[in-house]
């Protein structure tokens, strides 16, 4: 039976994806800040392991993986999925605290996670696994007023570039799934209508956050030496080509 941590597993898409593996017969580790919330992702089933963590803690990462890797004997794949958002702000009305918090979440909380799933990945035995870091179309193209969550979807797409590198001699693979409009608490302000490029505000389409966790799993359940490297899963007609 094959194993995996899911960073932000209380809510959203982590919730949705954890809840999908766990079905199709994984081990799942839940790793979030709200021990209630992982508990009720698990729904008390036997194969879920609750691991509250704050993953901008790097002890508590540490910890959190330490664990897992003691309960089941390796790690096969990290879904880093953890993130934190910010409301269309412009740059000079964002203060240092909430780029701060965004950034520490984004950027150092991915680093964590990444840093300690490739060490575990590195020395077990056989060598190897997969990381599966959650970028998003923002990591491609903003939307207005969004410096501190696209420059760390940017940071996110650096971090996969580097893994798929420095992961080859170790069997290590790591691929990027970008998402636009899963729906899930994050995103229900597309249906009400957000900023658009043009100034206007409208409503987007979105997708069912279940869609992204099965192209998760798909990416999951490649054969050794396979790896999907990007992927976007996002609303058809969502404005991403041509945004802006």
């Amino acid at each position: 039976m094959k194993n995996i941590l899911i960073t932000g597993g209380g809510s959203g898409v982590g919730r949705v994806t954890a809840r999908l593996f766990l079905e199709r017969g994984w081990k799942v580790g839940l790793i979030g800040r709200r021990a209630e919330a992982l508990s009720e992702t698990a729904q008390g089933h036997s194969d879920a392991l609750v691991l509250p963590c704050d993953v901008t803690d790097p002890a508590a990462v540490d910890a959190a993986f330490a664990k897992a890797a003691a309960e089941w004997g390796r790690l096969d794949v990290l879904f880093n999925n953890a993130g934190a958002v910010l409301i269309s702000t412009l740059i000079d009305e964002i203060s240092t605290e909430q780029w701060q918090h965004v950034a520490r979440v984004n950027i150092d909380g991915m680093f964590y996670c990444a840093r300690a799933a490739f060490g575990q990945m590195r020395r077990q035995d056989p060598m190897g696994g997969r990381i599966i870091n959650n970028g998003s179309v923002s990591a491609d193209a903003p939307r207005p007023g969004s410096a501190p969550y696209t420059m760390s979807k940017h940071a996110v797409t650096g971090l996969t570039r580097t893994i798929s590198l420095d992961g080859r001699p170790f069997n290590i693979a790591c691929g990027q799934i970008d998402i636009g409009n899963a729906l899930t608490n994050m995103a229900e302000a597309m249906t009400k209508g957000v900023p658009q490029a043009d100034g206007s505000i409208k409503v987007e389409p979105v997708i069912d956050a279940r869609t992204v966790a099965e192209s998760v799993l798909h990416m999951a359940n490649l054969p050794k030496g396979a790896n999907i490297q990007w992927l976007t899963v996002m609303a058809t007609n969502m404005p991403y080509i041509g945004r802006g």
